[in-house]
């Protein structure tokens, strides 16, 4: 009998992950169990700029800088290819400006792989409205996952890749189903893990029509405007701990204002639909191989592949072809050990 993976997830991380191991492996069959899939998760309604905090933290400052570079470089190659429309993947310059805090503007893990990332001099900052004082220009590349997760969905399908729609309650529910399971539930992962450094970042964001907008800009921490291929994405929020899914009047109308004083002809704009999502935040992303009790207190693999905030789209690639080596780690061991 064939070996199985149930991967648990179908957001852009389960995805990514279940490609990759079919990719990897083969000979073996993956299976993807969710209870949401494309437009209902939250990578749907992500931005999807390639753009990773210095600060994230991994299993290790090189993980960090892997994941970082495989996934630019993976992006990248579909972005300059003709897939790129259908992949909802291409380049894209922009800005970042700050008022008070210079370093908002810097990126030390980016800087090294990003293609672009320059000072804007004072004459660069005049065109912007407001006061403000640094800035930085780069280019990098852009994931629109409303395009993006159908695209991967059709070749884990095509790959023979199965898609069971169904909420699990704990992991060993699949422990008789597979040989090993992946866990890349996103913030799910809080419960089905009992991982208490789990946090949700409340996200929100408004959607809409702008064609005009050709570049993205960013104004400090939270204020952003993104041009996807269907819509520019006006943002946003990041409210820490916060649990509450429903739209916030208030907050829309805050980001509206934000978004309009940074980029006036944002004005005449059409707001298509507005977005909430919760951030599945952990103050470091979990990537490793578990291996947890069974009733009959035997050992059975389980592949972590969660935590990643607001980072889960640009990540996605790299954290899932380290996930993908984790999994064929631990089969070949179990092959051995069975063998013994």
């Amino acid at each position: 009998m064939g070996r199985k993976v149930c991967v648990v997830g179908a957001g852009v991380n389960g995805l990514c992950t279940a490609v990759l191991i079919q990719e990897l492996l083969p000979n073996v069959s993956v299976t993807i169990v969710a209870d949401k899939t494309t437009t209902d998760t939250l990578s749907d309604g992500a931005a999807g700029l390639f753009r990773v905090s210095d600060s994230t933290r991994g299993p290790s400052p090189e993980s960090i800088k892997t994941w970082t570079r495989d996934s630019y470089l993976y992006y990248k190659s579909i972005a300059t290819s003709p897939q790129s429309d259908d992949a909802g993947i291409k380049e894209i310059s922009g800005y970042i400006l700050a008022e008070e805090a210079e370093n908002i503007t810097k990126n030390l893990l980016l800087e090294d792989i990003l293609p672009i990332w320059r000072k804007l001099d004072e004459d660069e900052l005049k065109p912007f409205p407001g006061n403000w004082k640094y800035g930085s220009t780069f280019k990098t590349v852009l994931v629109e996952c409303r395009r993006f997760l159908p695209w991967m969905t059709k070749k884990f399908q095509t790959n023979g890749g199965k898609i069971l729609k169904q909420r699990i309650n704990s992991l060993d529910e699949l422990f008789g189903e597979c040989d090993v399971v992946v866990n890349c539930s996103g913030f799910g992962a809080k419960y089905l893990c009992n991982d208490s450094r789990v946090v949700p970042i409340r996200g929100q964001v408004i959607k809409v029509k702008a064609p005009w907008i050709k570049e993205f800009v960013y104004g400090d921490y939270d204020t952003y405007i993104c041009p996807g291929f269907d819509f520019v994405t006006l943002g946003g929020t990041r409210q820490f701990d916060s649990y509450d899914t429903k739209m916030n009047t208030y907050n829309s109308k805050e980001i509206w204002e934000r978004c309009c004083k940074l980029v006036p002809n944002l004005k005449n704009a059409k707001i298509e639909y507005e977005f909430v999502g919760l951030r599945p935040y952990r103050d470091e992303i979990r990537v490793e191989l578990e291996y947890l009790t069974r009733k009959n207190s035997t050992k059975f693999p389980v592949v972590h592949n969660y935590g990643h905030g607001g980072y889960g789209v640009s990540l996605a690639y790299g954290c899932a072809k380290n996930t993908a080596q984790l999994v064929k780690a631990c089969l070949v061991n179990t092959d051995l050990q069975s063998k013994l």
